[in-house]
């Protein structure tokens, strides 16, 4: 058993993202295609010999105690490896909060690897059992277990990696003064649920989604949009600087561009003097895995 590990917890942007509507269970039915991208936070585990949970987060808005997901997946996994002793954790944001970017899922799924690697049990521990822990902390946190590029279906908790594609640098934009909560995005699309048409199989969305008409989409761009428009207008600049796609990065309200080139993004950067902006790269699920020290990335 090690005394400590560090590792990131890297963001995400949805390049295709559909809601179909609510299941009986209260949650959405999704089909979404997750890419990881290069903007990270970092939490650092440590073995304490005081008992209980210990954690310290950068961002004083957000809480230390178990409301925070990664104070709730050490809980969830310490019965689950037998460990009974204390942990300290230090959690340091860099991912920007109520953005669609997933970090506090990012941070519950490097909170369960570290645990793991903490413990030395991350090549014996059951992968199938480690994926129900993560789906029932949130349902993008599976997905941080894997990273790279992965659909995800249901209500975004079961994932099907893809191959990675071509490595692409992304700017990302988190607008000052606007932060979107998962909740108000989808009680401004329900309305629209109920006059979608019926949604294409899983396989025919990944076509559309990678189809000339269009390789990033969103669904919530336009309830969103239409309550803060500057959204839109932010999407736009970015086509304009030269990126060959830009979207709404999941729920919103960071948005995000993909260029191909990375001093064209740097350029595009720059056009938002106003706003937090990261130019990061695509992370394949095996750059991924080594980031993280982790064997099912990889």
């Amino acid at each position: 058993m090690k005394n400590s590990v560090r590792l990131p917890a890297f963001a995400k942007v949805n390049l295709c993202l559909h809601v179909l509507g609510r299941r009986p269970d209260g949650y959405h039915e999704l089909r979404t295609i997750f890419q990881a991208i290069g903007l990270s936070d970092t939490l650092e585990l440590s073995v304490l010999r005081e008992p209980g949970i210990h954690l310290a987060v950068s961002d004083r808005a957000l809480s230390a105690g178990p409301d925070n997901l990664v104070y709730r997946a050490i809980q969830a996994i310490r019965s689950e490896i037998g460990f009974r002793g204390g942990i300290r954790a230090k959690l340091t944001k860099r991912i920007p909060v109520a953005r669609g970017l997933g970090g506090g899922s990012s941070d519950a799924a490097a909170a369960l690897i570290g645990m793991l690697r903490l413990t030395g049990q991350e090549r014996d521990f059951s992968l199938p059992r480690l994926i129900e822990i993560a789906s029932g902390l949130g349902a993008d946190v599976p997905f941080f277990l894997f990273g790279g590029r992965a659909l995800a279906v249901n209500r975004g908790d079961e994932i099907y990696p893809l191959n990675d594609g071509s490595k692409r640098t992304i700017v990302v934009v988190s607008p000052s003064g606007i932060a979107v909560s998962t909740k108000e995005a989808y009680e401004w699309l329900s309305a629209e649920l109920t006059n979608r048409a019926k949604a294409p199989n899983i396989w025919k969305f990944c076509a559309l989604c990678w189809s000339r008409q269009g390789a990033v989409s969103n669904d919530f761009e336009v309830p969103v949009f239409s309550r803060h428009p500057r959204l839109g207008e932010i999407r736009d600049a970015l086509l304009q600087a030269g990126a060959a796609e830009a979207a709404l990065a999941g729920s919103g309200s960071a948005v995000f561009g993909i260029f191909r080139n990375p001093a064209q993004a740097r350029r595009a950067a720059r056009k938002f003097p106003e706003d937090s902006v990261f130019v990061v790269e695509t992370l394949s699920r095996e750059r991924y895995g080594r980031a993280m020290g982790w064997r099912a990335a990889v």
